[in-house]
């Protein structure tokens, strides 16, 4: 069952889901709410020509945060935007902190902008669960599969969450490697 406006304001109010900053009453739709893009965002560094690189993850030990630190680096968006270019893939953050208390019974899906999506931008390569119980800003997997390059600003509207109402409370909450995370403690 999918939250509508109404209800996602109710769990807000009694601190069920919290989100900082709070948002304002142009973030609802009838069932979600907006979020914005942070202004930290992570990019792949270009290889060095004759650089032959693979990421295993299948391999024994494999460090998903230290392989990204190797290959990516985060920087600010400065005033003026970033420009998005086509065929481009994005690590990005929502500005918004959020919690899911396992008592609220919620579960959430990150989903795009029909806005963003027209001029091809897409969120999330195969990551929308926020699953029940999960704490921290909400990592965006950015790519732009449009034939422009579109702008990005630090405090747009990037995405949205729909709520979704859990089958009972889980037994334990989200307790995964991206638990906590937020643009400030994550380099990758």
């Amino acid at each position: 069952m999918i939250l509508t406006d109404r209800e996602i304001q109710i769990a807000l109010e009694s601190k069920l889901i919290k989100v900082d900053p709070a948002p304002a009453e142009e973030a609802y739709s009838s069932t979600s709410l907006d979020l914005t893009l942070d202004e930290t965002l992570s990019k792949f560094k270009e290889p060095t020509s004759g650089l032959d690189l693979v990421a295993d993850p299948s391999k024994k030990g494999f460090n998903h945060e230290e392989v990204a630190r190797q290959l990516l680096e985060s920087f600010s968006i400065p005033p003026e935007g970033y420009v998005f270019e086509p065929g481009k893939l994005l690590l990005a953050w929502t500005h918004e902190y959020i919690e899911l208390l396992p008592q609220a019974k919620v579960a959430a899906r990150v989903e795009g902008k029909s806005s963003l999506a027209r001029y091809g931008i897409v969120v999330h390569m195969t990551a929308p669960v926020i699953h029940a119980g999960f704490a921290g800003q909400i990592r965006l997997e950015m790519f732009n599969h449009g034939t422009i390059p579109v702008r990005l600003k630090s405090g747009m509207k990037i995405c949205q969450l729909v709520f979704e109402q859990t089958l009972g409370t889980p037994v334990r909450g989200y307790k995964g490697r991206f638990s906590g995370q937020t643009a400030k403690a994550k380099a990758g």
